[in-house]
């Protein structure tokens, strides 16, 4: 079917075209459009005259400035529109950039926009400077664009990390986390972060998750996995979490937290060493607590040129505290023995005492060995493949320092072995009691890690299936035996195992050998620790503090420590954009 094109004698009649295909006509008097069909003469002076008579037979320069003062105006809406928008996504991307920063949301209108308008207007002119000053950035509206930026995801399988803390207005928190399998690798994301009224029990939590699972129609079916501490409102047998989540899905497998475990298997000390880690907490009290206290011992390290100038607090609730609390005291020892003596303190004897000191000498060595092993347990992506691992390797190196210790080797002490070599120290009575907390730091990894090699030799297929003895092949049922044949045959396999991820390459696996690659999944997806909840728990410290005691946390937190982009082309397209609120 033929259009009808537009002719420019049509201009005499009050009309102009669309760009569209076919065009249209458009009456630049009251911008009502015409179909096609109706572009012919006749019909568009029947409009001219039924509708604007009062313009009939005015002289064609009229008509040309009409038109021409319709088509201005055209191009001041679209360039107003295209601004509104680019208005609304700075202001998403600066809301976005607050919540990430955990700052109070009132710094964009204070600061953030002040600043950039200062910028705009000495770097590039007033004019740039005034489009600064049409971002919405109002306190309540950066409340809404957080809101609305929170994304959530979940898969066919996911597993859980939950974890309940006390925020600084003395409300229990609840935060989780999901593992799920996406496209073609694992992701992490948080859940919910959820206020708990009244009791904490594990019942109460299980309340909370399970409406928020029937609320987003989320299956305890699929959760194929819970990590959490071991808390009894976690794991009380008859009350606790796990249980009640068991009678949800009895399938499902609990882990408890890697880190927790490091930390509950390091706690023990013999009465000898315990007496020398509370002695020096007695000593860092004293000096930190007071003060003018506090202040004289700064000078005085100040005067005798030392690095550090300050003791450290030690806390039970930081997993990293005590090494660093004996480390710095060890250090300034010195400096610490003048200030309890010019003070008249009876803890200035400790000092003297160099068997005292050789044992708070180990002290600070161990710790900052076990602080070594709780920062490599951390971080995100993890499995229990490779926190095994780090356990099980600390656990070699425990063995070796207790049979050189025993020898009378301290050499892998580092500080303890320079003390011992300067200072005339008995080393017998020294050697007693390190080999003796060695033996009892073994025992109680070996407690809270039981059969650690034999289950990380069960799971050598899933690290490296190309490298798999064949002892450990023989282990596996004979069907997943022919299909790690089959893969570790695979030269095209081989390379892409060295250039992708060990769960991008199972997944990718998956799609070929459905049975295996699904199992090997099943080791790589549960959560390994509550990492992920301790550092949300630091976030929210950042951000609900005294000043700010008040603030609902739940898509403050989420935003803030969401690790997954949130989808702003979607929000834009369903948000209309405004120049101010």
């Amino acid at each position: 079917m033929d259009h009808i094109k537009y002719n420019e004698d049509y201009v005499l009649m009050g009309f102009t075209s669309t760009s569209s295909d076919p065009p249209q006509a458009l009456c630049f008097f009251c911008g009502e459009k015409l179909a096609n069909a109706s572009m012919k003469p006749a019909h568009l002076q029947r409009h001219l005259t039924t509708k604007h008579g009062c313009h009939v037979g005015k002289a064609p320069e009229f008509f040309r400035r009409k038109l021409s003062e319709f088509k201005s105006s055209q191009a001041t809406m679209r360039k107003v529109s295209t601004t509104s928008v680019k208005v609304l996504e700075a202001s998403y991307a600066v809301s976005l950039l607050v919540a990430k920063a955990k700052k109070p949301f009132t710094i964009a209108e204070d600061l953030l926009l002040p600043a950039a308008v200062v910028l705009a207007e000495t770097m590039l002119d007033k004019e740039s400077a005034d489009t600064f000053k049409t971002v919405p950035l109002s306190n309540d509206t950066v409340c809404r664009r957080i809101d609305t930026m929170v994304v959530g995801k979940l898969g066919d399988s996911f597993s859980l990390q939950l974890d309940e803390s006390t925020d600084v207005s003395g409300h229990a928190q609840l935060v989780a986390f999901v593992r799920y399998i996406d496209t073609d690798d694992i992701c992490e994301h948080i859940l919910f972060c959820k206020e708990m009224e009244g009791r904490t029990t594990g019942e109460d939590i299980f309340n909370v998750v399970n409406m928020f699972f029937t609320r987003n129609a989320i299956s305890w079916k699929s959760c194929s996995s819970v990590c959490t501490d071991a808390a009894a409102s976690m794991t009380g047998s008859a009350k606790g979490l796990i249980a009640r989540i068991k009678k949800e899905n009895p399938d499902i497998k609990w882990t408890h937290c890697v880190i927790h475990r490091e930390a509950l298997a390091s706690k023990k000390m013999s009465p000898a060493l315990q007496d020398v880690l509370n002695d020096s907490i007695k000593v860092i009290n004293f000096i930190k607590s007071r003060p003018l206290n506090a202040r004289l011992f700064c000078n005085l390290c100040e005067n005798t040129g030392v690095e550090h100038t300050e003791l450290l607090l030690h806390t039970e609730v930081r997993w990293l505290s005590r090494g660093r609390v004996l480390s710095r005291l060890f250090e300034l020892r010195a400096e610490v023995h003048t200030f309890l003596t010019e003070h008249g303190s009876p803890h200035a004897t400790m000092f003297e005492n160099t068997d005292w000191l050789a044992k708070l000498c180990y002290l600070a060595d161990i710790f900052r060995k076990l602080n070594e092993l709780n920062m490599s347990l951390q971080g995100k992506n993890t499995s229990i493949l490779n926190l095994y691992d780090k356990v099980g390797g600390f656990l070699k190196k425990a063995e070796m320092w207790k049979r050189a210790c025993d020898q009378e080797d301290f050499t892998c002490f580092p500080q303890l072995d320079v003390f011992l070599s300067n200072e005339d120290v008995a080393t017998a009575p020294v050697k007693l009691v390190i080999v003796g907390h060695l033996a009892n730091l073994i025992s109680g990894f070996h407690s809270y890690f039981p059969d650690t090699d034999e289950k990380s030799v069960q799971l050598d297929w899933v690290r490296n299936p190309f490298l798999l003895s064949e002892a450990n092949r023989s282990k596996l049922p004979v069907t997943h035996q022919e299909k790690l044949m089959e893969v570790s045959s695979d030269r095209g396999l081989q390379m892409k195992f060295g250039a992708s991820t060990l769960t991008q390459f199972w997944l990718c696996e998956r799609q070929e050998h459905p049975e295996l690659g699904q199992k090997a999944l099943e080791q790589l997806l549960p959560f390994a620790s509550t990492y992920l909840c301790e550092a949300s728990f630091s976030a929210m410290m950042l951000i609900k503090t005294k000043q700010r005691n008040r603030r609902c946390l739940e898509k403050s937190l989420i935003t803030a420590v969401a690790s997954l982009p949130p989808r702003m082309t979607k929000i834009l397209s369903e948000v209309q954009a405004h120049i101010s609120h």
